[in-house]
């Protein structure tokens, strides 16, 4: 299972934690929050994430840019498919809007390759 918490409401739970943000969440000590790995690259990158800005109307095209870097580096992935094989795995965003952000983004690819195999 691959569950969603936002870093500012973030509370410790079993699995493996992911940061998945390619910025440090602004107004988080890094001694304070738990976390596995932070995996910088798997975030969308500066341009995808400077042209959307969490426009609402660009949601749809924002998702499939995203899904088209995520295709083209499998590699910033493949840490929580490996994790997620051996349990749990939280991703953790710093996005407001809960809905619409790279990191529901990537829980549905991520859950779609497991499915495939």
């Amino acid at each position: 299972m691959i569950e969603l918490q936002r870093v500012y409401e973030h509370r410790t739970t079993h699995g493996t934690h992911f940061l998945v943000e390619r910025l440090w969440p602004r107004g988080i000590r890094k001694d304070s929050l738990h976390f596995s790995d932070w995996l910088k690259d798997v975030a969308p990158s500066d341009s995808l994430r400077r042209w959307f800005q969490h426009d609402v109307a660009k949601w749809a095209e924002f998702q499939r840019r995203y899904r088209k870097e995520l295709d083209a580096h499998p590699d910033t992935w493949a840490p929580i498919v490996t994790a997620a094989h051996g349990g749990d795995v939280v991703l953790l965003y710093s996005s407001h809007d809960t809905e619409r952000n790279n990191a529901v983004v990537l829980r549905d690819y991520v859950n779609e390759r497991l499915a495939q195999r």
